[in-house]
Parts: structure tokens; C-alpha cells; sequence
């Protein structure tokens, strides 16, 4: 079959790619567009047009923000014949936190429409499945649950090398620098466990404001390369999981975050809050909010577990849950 893979941004987005990936591998005719611009409104009229001129059998959608979709469901049965919706993040629960309920109730229209269009819905987890389906018109839609689990390949340090100079054993947090991922959190525990090294691997618009006075003892990297930040996490002690609590934390899973999942695949302990659990991982420890610093004074002098293969979780784990999912549109 021909399918189109859309989102916001189709050739950054890390799940696009790796579905993209597993469907070139089962023999189907994948399309990813490039959009050549961040504008929601140009990019939702470009869907269209890209839509009519690639007429696909299938057209793949990965949320947020889901009103560049609006209106695409409308097409079916004439641009092009089957709608899979896949539900990554609550993009309404996100909002309302920001801009209030108001927003949250607009957001959740467009998720709504949605899913009500679509003929299969995935998600990474549970708790996100569940939200779909919840919709009106929704809840009898085939639904079918792809982890967010890292490629092989994606968390290999090919050369240990790109990161000659940093010294082992510290406390690593990758992400956005932002108070949602929990940058205060992180320079607060800093603040308090002053002999340890903290490095800090990401960036986002407001990280120049979050770390103008950051601790001695934190070490700011920016945003690296995929192949470097797998040395840098090879080469630390602890990885931090450490979000504010919100309305997502419910949502929010093992299975769901991308970087506790590298973490993990790379051997490494894992302390993490403000998360929800769906199975249990070796070296995975969830602990409150307030008992992160005691955690992290109890394993930072022990080493974690041995993983076998079993303990490991890898994306092409998902490549038989992929091809069930196109294998229901054909019957």
C-alpha cells in the first residue's frame, strides 16, 4: 500500500521515522513530506494539496497539533481510502495547562474529530490508548499499542571518544529545558547535593533564562547529536526522569518516554517522579518528587542491575504490531 506519513514536522519526528522505517521493511510505499515551514496554517494547506497529489491508500497521522489535520477525515473515501490516527500526546490536556480550560475544550474538538474518523488508532501506552478511544465515536475503532521504544541502532555510542574529556560517574538529565521536563527541579536538587556533578544535555527558547546562575557543579551541554548524547549517557552514573506533576503525569508511561527508554537499553539506573508505571523495568526506580535527593544518595554508589535480553526493549519489538495494524485495513 502507499502511505503517507504526516506531522507537524515529518522528517524531525522520531516516531514517524521509525513506523516509516518498519513499513519500507514490510514492502509498503511510504511518503514523507517535507513542509519547509513551522506556520500551522501553511502547513495545514499544504497537507491538502500533498493529499491530492500523492493520493495514498493510507494516510498515517501523528498528533500535535492536531488542528492541522482539521477537516482531513472529510476526504475518505475520496483523496484517499484509510485514516490511522495516532494519538503520541494529550496536545488538549497540554494546552488547557497553559492556556486554560477553555483552550483544553478547543484542543479537544480537533482530537475528538479525529478520532472519530479514523478507521485504527495507536498510541504508546495504555493510558493514551484509553484517552482516544474515549471519544465519541471512537470507542469500537481497533486500537493497537506501539511503545516508544529506541531503534537498535539510534542508542549505540559508536566511539566513546566524542566525549574524551568528561570523566565518569555523574547525573545526566536529557530534554527540553523547561519547567514541564523539570529544569528547577533538577538545579534545586543540584543545589542540595553540591559533590556530585549534574550535566544537563538539551535546550529550548527559555534555557539561557533557567541556567544564567546555575550551581557550580552543573555542566551545561546544549543540544547534541543523537550518537553524542549515547556517550554522554554511557558515561554517567544516574539519568534523571523528573517532570513537574501535572494532569499529564497520569499519562505518561515507561512505554511512552523516549529517553527513559534509551536510558534503560544503555544499562543505566533510572530515577524518575511525576510518571506513571504500566510494567515493571529492571533498574527503573520510580520514586515522590521530595525523595529524589534521598534516592539519589542511596544508588549513587551502587551499580545497576545486569540486563539479558529479555530485560532489553528495542522499536523492532513493534514491527509485528505494525503489520497487524496494516494487515486490519486489508481485510
Amino acid at each position: 500500500m502507499r502511505v503517507l506519513l504526516l506531522a507537524n514536522q515529518p522528517e524531525k519526528t522520531t516516531r514517524l521515522k521509525l513506523f516509516g522505517k518498519t513499513l519500507k521493511s514490510l514492502g509498503h510505499d511510504v511518503v514523507v513530506p517535507v513542509f519547509g515551514t513551522r506556520n500551522w496554517i501553511k502547513i495545514a494547506i499544504k497537507i491538502r494539496q500533498i493529499v491530492k497529489k500523492e493520493g495514498p491508500d493510507v494516510i498515517h497521522i501523528f498528533n500535535v497539533p492536531d488542528i492541522i489535520y482539521h477537516g482531513l477525515p472529510d476526504l475518505k473515501g475520496y483523496s484517499f481510502s484509510h485514516l490511522i490516527y495516532d494519538y503520541r500526546s494529550p496536545w488538549g490536556i497540554e494546552t488547557g495547562i497553559t492556556f486554560g480550560p477553555l483552550a483544553r475544550n478547543i484542543c479537544e474538538r480537533f482530537e475528538n474529530e479525529l478520532a472519530r474518523g479514523a478507521d485504527i488508532l495507536t498510541s504508546p501506552n495504555r493510558p493514551l490508548g484509553q484517552k482516544v478511544s474515549s471519544y465519541p465515536g471512537a470507542s469500537d475503532k481497533p486500537r493497537f499499542i506501539v511503545p516508544n521504544y529506541p531503534s537498535r541502532s539510534l542508542i549505540q555510542c559508536a566511539d566513546s571518544s566524542v566525549v574524551p574529556d568528561e570523566d565518569e560517574g555523574a547525573i545526566i538529565f536529557v530534554g527540553r529545558i523547561s519547567r514541564q521536563e523539570g529544569i528547577r527541579n533538577l538545579l534545586h536538587l543540584a543545589r542540595k547535593i553540591p559533590e556530585e556533578r549534574f550535566w544537563i544535555v538539551g535546550d529550548g527558547p527559555f534555557a539561557r533564562y533557567y541556567l544564567h546562575r546555575k550551581p557550580d557543579n552543573v555542566k551545561f551541554f546544549g543540544w547534541q547529536s543523537q550518537e553524542r548524547v549515547a556517550c554522554l549517557v554511557s558515561k554517567a552514573k544516574i539519568c534523571l526522569i523528573i517532570p513537574d506533576e501535572t494532569e499529564i503525569t497520569h499519562y505518561a508511561t515507561e512505554k511512552s518516554i523516549w529517553k527513559l527508554n534509551e536510558y534503560l537499553s544503555l544499562g543505566k539506573r533510572v530515577i524518575a517522579s511525576s510518571i506513571s508505571i504500566e510494567e515493571t523495568r529492571k533498574n527503573l526506580v520510580l520514586v515522590e518528587a521530595g525523595e529524589m535527593e534521598q534516592a539519589i544518595r542511596q544508588y549513587m554508589d551502587k551499580e545497576p542491575e545486569k540486563l539479558t535480553e529479555h530485560d532489553l526493549r528495542y522499536w523492532e519489538s513493534n514491527d509485528r504490531i505494525i503489520e497487524e495494524v496494516y494487515d486490519r485495513l486489508e481485510t
